[in-house]
């Protein structure tokens, strides 16, 4: 028989969705790639891509994963959920990413495997900047992705497609929300993440079954409308 020699890698990629609640908005936090050197042989066009890298010899996945947004965004801290790995052979093997490639990777020739992460924060809460190879770091808003580097926009796409599986059973907007909020604002974080609208008596209907929602002997203050009852989410206990 016959045997082929060849190497495969190991990469992370994390997605970071960021709330806006102000503009009701759920963006995703991209880098823009440091230009190859201007030696390069053939011209480069820039690209936006997912914060992501090569995961060291004897490094699990979950420590490179909080090391390479560390290293590429400057933001720690956060609590990130592996969702799914991508492993297509043609992957890395696009022409628009190839001249990167061959600058930023000693074997740019290899197959990647990633295995992706992703977590939601208030937008307010992080400030990345970019680091590493990373030129910059935007946010964008998730219904306007642009084309990405690799297939990044297939790993966003199932992000977002998990998030929607869970955010009823997870409680998502338990890390969204101010501590107390507004039935209208638990509405609107449900939408945007969602894509979609709800009656408001249903929703609230639905909502309200969740043994989670304390209702609050509180009303909003400072408002120019008649100010609605606050809740709150229960504390989950440590263990």
């Amino acid at each position: 028989m016959k045997s082929t020699s060849f190497k495969n890698h190991i990469s992370v990629d994390c997605v970071i969705f960021g709330y806006n609640e102000e503009e009701n908005k759920l963006e995703v936090l991209l880098i823009e790639q440091k230009e190859p050197s201007q030696n390069s042989s053939h011209p480069y066009v820039p690209q936006f891509a997912l914060p992501g890298d090569l995961v060291n010899e004897e490094e699990s996945l979950d420590d490179a994963a909080v090391r390479v947004l560390k290293e590429l965004t400057h933001v720690e801290g956060l609590h990130l959920r592996q969702f799914f790995s991508f492993g297509d052979p043609m992957r890395v093997k696009q022409e628009k990413d190839i001249e990167w490639l061959k600058f930023y990777r000693s074997d740019p020739d290899a197959r990647v495997i990633t295995v992706s992460y992703y977590t939601l924060v208030r937008k307010e809460m992080i400030n990345p900047e970019p680091g590493s190879f990373a030129k910059n770091v935007v946010w964008r808003n998730i219904k306007r992705v642009p084309p990405l580097a690799f297939d990044h926009n297939q790993i966003v796409k199932k992000a977002t497609e998990d998030i929607k599986d869970r955010i009823y059973q997870n409680h998502i907007a338990h890390q969204l929300l101010p501590k107390k909020f507004t039935l209208r604002q638990l509405q609107n974080l449900y939408e945007v993440v969602l894509n979609t609208e709800f009656d408001k008596r249903n929703f609230v209907k639905r909502i309200k079954k969740d043994e989670e929602l304390i209702p609050l002997a509180e009303k909003q203050k400072g408002v120019m409308h008649k100010p609605a009852q606050l809740y709150s989410f229960k504390m989950k206990k440590k263990k």
